[in-house]
């Protein structure tokens, strides 16, 4: 295997032997479980990992999940290496497939922060505080159209819904492997919330 998925728990540091800190972001990879085994042409070519229990299922996915016995909440589908066996449904995928030095990209949706005005989604330095422009400070300032071509273009930098977008971040290292607990300290930040889904996967 060369992917797990996991919940981020937070942020710490750890301590090298000469006396460095690195900053490390904790993920929970229990209830890792390979839920299905994908075939091409008679042949199993990928496999889907599950994480934790939903709580509230339908029958599609009741029948869907039936050798597992339960509907993952997270799941994700991931390519086998050449030449890897396939493992069995219901196979858990524990912390130490990763050793510590592995290079890893992580990925999962980024902190949602609702409908946000320019100067705190785009970085714009708003409008003049003095001579009576007192509400101007935060707002965009002319979009620049007039006649032609008589419109906004699309992608035009201006207010609206920020964050909850799936973001990848590459060349993270594995600093810690805590088989025991399953939990995996990996180097640097990590898009998402605490207690929010992320997935690992190593990187050549």
């Amino acid at each position: 295997m060369n992917a797990i998925l996991g919940k981020k728990i937070g942020m710490t540091q750890v301590y090298t032997e000469n006396g460095n800190a690195i900053p490390v972001t904790v993920v929970d990879v229990s209830n890792n479980v390979v839920a299905k085994v994908l075939n091409t042409a008679d042949k199993a070519t990928h496999i889907e990992l599950g994480k934790d229990k939903r709580k509230i299922t339908n029958k599609a996915d009741n029948g869907n999940y039936k050798i597992l016995n339960f509907v993952p909440r997270f799941k994700k589908v991931f390519k086998l290496i050449e030449n890897e066996a396939a493992p069995e449904v219901g196979t858990e995928v524990k912390a130490d497939i990763f050793s510590v030095g592995d290079k890893v990209q992580v990925t999962a949706p980024t902190k949602g922060k609702g409908f946000q005005g320019v100067v705190k989604r785009w970085g714009f330095a708003g409008g003049p505080r003095t001579h009576g422009a007192s509400d101007r400070e935060r707002a965009p300032g002319s979009l620049g159209t007039r006649t032609i071509p008589g419109r906004v273009f699309k992608g035009k930098k201006m207010g609206g819904h920020m964050g909850t977008r799936t973001k990848t971040i590459s060349g993270l290292k594995i600093v810690k492997v805590m088989a025991e607990e399953n939990l995996i300290a990996v180097e640097g930040a990590i898009p998402g919330p605490n207690k929010g889904y992320v997935i690992i996967k190593k990187q050549k």
